[in-house]
């Protein structure tokens, strides 16, 4: 008599979760329907917004009408502060600012003079004739009310541009709604699916059987990752070819971005597997789930940059296990980073992970 073999069984319970998965109509929303909606919404809408962000160089002249009156003043540009100016050029290479400003001043005839100049990458060239409108406005409100007589306060001289990629919008959408999809699969997902199978007694079923628990678990939870990173292939593929989203390496960006996928996905499960021991109804998973998913929604950087934040928020947002997920995923995709490069958001998500699997294993039930 041959011995009874988990493996096998294991896949036979993974087939037949995925078959209901793919049935579900929910699981196929949550986890494809709406992620792919909101790239398509944003990758029609273009190359993007146009935002103002610049920094200034640290010997620039500040004790001046341009400073204080201008930039300062002006709601249309933002100031960014970096450590250093290699930190700042690396940012407007990525497109993240649109230029390096540098104010320095002469004395002339008439005084003063100011020269307003400017550094620029390839990947913020979009930018610049939005930021050349503005300076422009100053240097003209600078004149009108300060030295109405006199010739020009400042001038606008344009220096090299910075070699860069230019940053599209759906470079970073399309991160952030992956992760929207992986977190909502891993919550919501795997707590309605063991609820289920809980409330059903379909669970109850399998202890009838030779199967061990553990591979119950292992064969459900691998039924979620296989529609999951399938999910991922065909939005990553989407987004590469229908709107041009960034694979710097190709297919190793690619396939790294499947491996952080696998890892955030295991993580979120944790969190699954948390509210489904806690629920005791079907309406109450919603209510748990959300405590879970929304704040991460709204704070991780996924329709936005968290440094628009103010700073106490910040605080909080970069805690968040799915802020790390989508900061490592836009530095592999666009920024060329490999795996080893992100490991400390790596090392994060996988300390959330550890802290959601000792809760899960105290308030998991069976029955």
């Amino acid at each position: 008599m041959k011995s009874y073999s988990q493996t096998k069984a294991m896949l036979a319970i993974t087939r037949g979760s995925l078959r209901a998965i793919f049935r579900s109509p929910s699981a196929v929303i949550f986890g494809f329907g709406f992620p792919l909606i909101f790239i398509l919404v944003f990758g029609f809408i273009g190359g993007g917004g146009i935002s103002v962000r610049i920094a200034l160089k640290n010997l620039s002249d500040t004790n001046n009408i341009l400073m204080k009156n201008g930039l300062l003043k002006n709601p249309s540009i933002r100031l960014i502060q970096y450590q250093s100016e290699g930190e700042a050029k690396r940012e407007l290479s990525k497109g993240n600012i649109a230029a390096i400003i540098e104010i320095d001043s002469a004395i002339t005839g008439n005084g003063y003079q100011y020269i307003f100049k400017t550094t620029t990458s390839s990947a913020s060239v979009d930018k610049f004739p939005v930021l050349q409108s503005q300076l422009g406005e100053i240097i003209l409100r600078a004149d009108e009310i300060n030295f109405p007589e006199r010739p020009t306060t400042a001038k606008l001289e344009r220096q090299p541009d910075i070699p860069g990629r230019r940053y599209k919008t759906i470079d970073f959408i399309l991160p952030g709604q992956l992760g929207f999809s992986l977190l909502s699969s891993g919550v919501f997902g795997v707590a309605f699916m063991f609820f289920s199978l809980r409330n059903t007694l379909v669970l109850k079923r399998f202890f009838a059987t030779p199967i061990k628990r553990s591979y119950i678990v292992l064969g459900e939870g691998l039924s979620r990752v296989l529609f999951q990173l399938l999910t991922a292939i065909i939005i990553i593929l989407i987004g590469y070819f229908f709107f041009g989203f960034t694979l710097v390496h190709g297919v190793l960006t690619f396939i790294e971005l499947l491996v952080l996928s696998f890892i955030g996905l295991i993580v979120f499960m944790g969190f699954g597997f948390i509210v489904s021991g806690l629920a005791t109804s079907d309406s109450s998973i919603p209510p748990f789930a959300n405590l879970i998913t929304l704040p991460q929604f709204l704070l991780a950087g996924t329709f936005f940059p968290i440094d628009r934040f103010p700073g106490w928020l910040q605080v909080i947002a970069k805690v968040l296990p799915l802020t790390h997920l989508n900061t490592a995923m836009r530095s592999v995709a666009f920024e060329g980073a490999h795996l080893w490069d992100v490991r400390m958001e790596i090392g994060i998500l996988l300390l959330w992970g550890i802290v959601a699997y000792a809760i899960a294993i105290k308030v998991f039930r069976w029955e």
